[in-house]
């Protein structure tokens, strides 16, 4: 992690949750940490914990484009520019695609998949223009890799994340036709211990059966791919509890 002393890292989603864990990690690493979200007030609550000139909130709706917009502006004007990205900010639905509005859709869609997309596009152009090495880290879930094994419904939040790890592949492809050094890597957890697995879990004995993870266990895998030398490219990671389920069904 020595070479990203200093260097600069925007993490989606760094209100709570694996976002914060991520924050909090990177900064103990020397990392400065651009932490986006909606909610400015959690931000803040981590900016008095991390100290001023080490995290740097940033309020942001990554389903509007002008929002992603202004935060790339700013780290470019205030900070030179993001070194690392985080694609971390996700939601999740508990309605059936068959019963669900398509504002549904649309809200697990555009925060899910096309937010963080924007924000590769911006991240990969202001590397581009500096000239450095860069890593982009999608944080994709279980559900993106074995959607069978999940019978509770989720809506599009499974599609969402299988989306997200055909992202990476594609970023992946362009970085080495365009000759970018910018590594990217998806990170896939199983069940973490959140606020979005909190309305996840049905009943306890699921909770015990699926040995849920700690957001640190998935901020240490990001530390991980990240510390790798810069003749290694991680491309996925698949972490998971300890003898713990995979499958999750209705009871």
């Amino acid at each position: 992690m020595d070479r990203w002393n200093q260097k600069v890292a925007i993490v989606t989603g760094a209100s709570s949750g694996i976002g914060a864990a991520t924050a909090k990690t990177l900064v103990n690493h020397g990392v400065i940490v651009v932490g986006i979200a909606r909610r400015l007030d959690r931000l803040q609550e981590l900016t008095a914990t991390l100290g001023k000139g080490k995290f740097y909130p940033v309020q942001c709706d990554m389903r509007k484009e002008e929002d992603i917009l202004k935060v790339f502006q700013y780290v470019e004007k205030e900070l030179g520019g993001a070194d690392i990205l985080i694609n971390n900010a996700g939601v999740f639905t508990q309605m059936p695609i068959i019963d669900s509005p398509t504002e549904e859709y649309l809200k697990i869609l555009e925060t899910n998949l096309l937010g963080p997309t924007i924000c590769a596009r911006e991240f990969s152009q202001s590397i581009r223009k500096r000239n450095v090495p860069g890593h982009i880290i999608n944080i994709s879930s279980i559900a993106g890799l074995f959607a069978e094994a999940i019978e509770i419904p989720i809506g599009l939040y499974g599609a969402s994340k299988y989306g997200l790890r055909a992202l990476g592949t594609e970023l992946r492809h362009e970085m080495m036709q365009a000759k970018l050094p910018i590594k990217i890597t998806n990170i896939s957890p199983g069940a973490v211990r959140t606020e979005i697995m909190s309305r996840f879990i049905m009943t306890e004995d699921q909770l015990k059966k699926l040995n849920p993870l700690e957001e640190n266990d998935i901020a240490d895998a990001v530390v991980y791919a990240l510390g790798t030398p810069e003749r290694v490219e991680i491309h996925e990671v698949t972490v998971t509890g300890k003898n713990g389920a995979v499958a999750v069904t209705q009871e």
